[in-house]
């Protein structure tokens, strides 16, 4: 008898040590990660239905080796091209709350900005909100991202942009940098200043934005402003193209004299305005712009 309960005791010693083992390991494979709002949230697994309502959330999941796992998109998303088969929920300020509850995320990725996120939240939905708006934000986020995913290395995923940009860099000829350059996102018009992320890739290729930093990243201007900056080089759509000519003075500055304006069609602008992936391709663009080659529709 008292062999039999030894037996039983050591049994049940080993039962418990077994349990706590099982329990340290999940507790080990818990990811808490903090969002752009200071919230903590944490996965017990990697979520494998994920919905994003932000472009360049979407191309970064992609980036990270999940795009699989996404289960809807915002209503811009549209790289790469299999995630325009998705269900589109919406965006920053029309995010339909109940068409991204049918899809049954596991976590939502969001701008901080989004209306959504405090309604999305008290439906038990898990978010995450992150917003890249720098080359240090794209690092940061792709940090967060990259354990929650359980994919791809961040580290590995930055030095993939952040190579693409430099050797995008080196192709533009010495003679070209300090070019004088004008960006503008939105016919208002809306420029890129250089606190902006497109600022800082102007940068990066060597070439001078006349857009102060100090004005925001993205201000409105006063027309007369580029007039007085007088840029060699415009950077535009080419669906606001037509307007330049037309617009007062603007027939004096110098890049639209000379005729150098790069002209962007719609996709290779997604890739231009969207701090992510692509942005080694949007290096090269600028690049082949400034060198006067037809930027086609590739890089």
């Amino acid at each position: 008898m008292r062999r039999l309960v030894a037996l039983r005791a050591w049994a049940l010693a080993g039962l418990l040590l077994v349990l706590l083992a099982v329990g340290g390991h999940a507790d080990a494979a818990t990811v808490q990660v903090t969002d752009d709002r200071g919230a903590r949230i944490a996965f017990e697994r990697p979520p494998q239905r994920i919905v994003t309502l932000l472009p360049s959330l979407t191309e970064l999941v992609c980036a990270l080796e999940a795009c699989s796992r996404l289960v809807g998109v915002d209503t811009f998303s549209n790289w790469p091209s299999s995630v325009t088969a998705l269900p589109r929920v919406g965006g920053l300020d029309d995010a339909n709350i109940e068409a991204i509850v049918a899809l049954r995320p596991d976590v939502v990725l969001a701008a901080q900005s989004t209306r959504a996120v405090p309604r999305l939240e008290a439906l038990g939905l898990k978010v995450v909100a992150l917003e890249p708006r720098s080359f240090a934000d794209l690092r940061r986020v792709l940090g967060v991202l990259a354990p929650v995913l359980g994919a791809r290395d961040a580290a590995a995923a930055w030095r993939e942009i952040d190579q693409g940009v430099t050797a995008a860099a080196r192709e533009l000829p010495a003679s070209l940098r300090g070019t004088r350059v004008y960006f503008e996102v939105n016919s208002a018009p809306y420029a890129a200043s250089e606190s902006s992320f497109i600022g800082e890739l102007l940068a990066r290729i060597g070439v001078v934005n006349v857009v102060p930093g100090s004005l925001g990243p993205f201000p409105k201007l006063n027309p007369e402003f580029v007039v007085r900056a007088d840029p060699q080089v415009i950077m535009v759509s080419d669906r606001q193209a037509t307007s330049l000519r037309t617009r007062p003075g603007w027939d004096r500055i110098r890049a639209v004299r000379d005729g150098r304006l790069c002209l962007f069609t719609p996709r290779q602008g997604d890739a231009l305005v969207r701090p992510g992936p692509r942005m080694p391709e949007a290096a090269a663009l600028m690049v082949r712009c400034l060198q006067g080659r037809p930027t086609g529709e590739g890089p």
